[in-house]
C-alpha cells in the first residue's frame, strides 16, 4: 500500500479522468436503485457535480446538497448548467454538518474508500437520512482490479513504483459494503455489481487522459525520459486497441443501498 496522498483539486481534469467513468456506473446504479421522484438527497463526496448531475437529470429531485473537501471541484460543480438548483458546499464525509432526518436519500459515488473510517461515514449518511429513506453508494472494486486504470497501477508496480491509494480500499469489497451497511442498523440492505466500459478515441487520448490525473498524472510527469518511455511502451502492448486504435476498457464498482428503520 501506498502512503502518498490522493488530492482532487481540478474539477476540469477530473472530468476527463474519472467524471465520465462515475457517469456510466451513476447510469446503472440509479436505474437499479429506482429512486421516487420528489426527493431530497444528499451527495456526500459530491466531487465536479458527475454525480450530482445524474440525479437532477433522472431524478427530478425536490432539493440536491452537494458536499466534498475541495474547493477546486466544487467550483467545477457549480459551473454545471445541469445543476444549477444543486446547493454545493466544503464538508467532511464523517461530520456532516446537517441536522438529524434533514435528507430522503444520501449517496456516496466512488467515495467510501477515501473515508478514513467507512463505517462513520455509512452512520453519519443513516443520521441525516429521514425513517424509511435511501443510504447509498457505489464504490470501484480497488482490490479485485475493478479500478478503471488498474492496468496502469499495475504497471508502474511491476516497474517498482509506489502507487496511490485511497485509505480504506477494502471498503469497496462487496462484503464490506454490506456489513457496513447492517452494522449501522440500515434495513432492506442489497448489493450489486455494475460494470461498464468506456472507449477512448487513441492511446493518445487515454494517455493525455492519465496525465491530467491527480498524483498518478504528477507521478507520470516527473519520471525521467526513459523510464516514461518504459512505462508507456508497456502500456502500449497492455492495452486493448481496435483495428482502428480505439481503446476499450472495463471497470467494476459495487453497490450497496439499505433504508434507515
Amino acid at each position: 500500500m501506498s502512503d502518498q496522498t490522493i488530492r482532487f483539486e481540478n474539477g476540469e481534469t477530473y472530468e476527463r479522468y474519472m467524471g465520465k467513468w462515475s457517469q456510466l456506473v451513476g447510469d446503472k446504479f440509479l436505474t437499479w436503485l429506482a429512486p421516487l421522484t420528489g426527493m431530497r438527497w444528499l451527495d456526500v463526496g459530491c466531487g465536479n457535480g458527475a454525480f450530482t448531475e445524474k440525479i437532477v437529470q433522472q431524478c427530478a429531485p425536490a432539493a440536491v446538497h452537494g458536499i466534498d473537501p475541495s474547493e477546486g471541484q466544487l467550483r467545477f460543480a457549480r459551473t454545471r448548467p445541469g445543476t444549477q438548483a444543486a446547493q454545493y458546499d466544503l464538508g467532511d464525509a464523517m461530520a456532516l454538518s446537517f441536522p438529524d432526518n434533514s435528507f430522503d436519500a444520501a449517496v456516496m459515488p466512488l467515495v467510501i474508500f477515501f473515508v478514513p473510517v467507512p463505517a462513520k461515514g455509512v452512520a453519519e449518511m443513516a443520521r441525516v437520512v429521514r425513517p424509511g429513506g435511501l443510504v447509498t453508494a457505489y464504490a470501484w472494486d480497488f482490490p479485485d482490479g475493478g479500478f478503471p486504470y488498474d492496468a496502469l497501477l499495475s504497471e508502474m508496480r511491476a516497474m517498482g513504483m509506489g502507487v496511490p491509494t485511497p485509505p480504506s480500499p477494502d471498503a469497496s469489497r462487496i462484503d464490506v459494503m454490506r456489513d457496513l451497511w447492517v452494522n449501522a442498523g440500515l434495513s432492506d440492505v442489497e448489493t450489486t455489481v455494475i460494470t461498464v466500459q468506456r472507449t477512448y478515441v487513441d492511446f493518445d487520448d487515454y494517455w493525455t487522459t492519465i496525465r491530467g490525473a491527480p498524483s498518478v498524472g504528477t507521478k507520470v510527469d516527473t519520471m525521467t525520459p526513459d523510464v516514461h518511455a518504459d512505462l508507456k511502451a508497456r502500456m502500449v502492448a497492455k492495452l486493448p486497441a481496435s483495428a482502428n486504435g480505439q481503446i476499450t476498457l472495463s471497470a467494476r464498482a459495487h453497490a450497496a443501498k439499505g433504508r434507515v428503520q
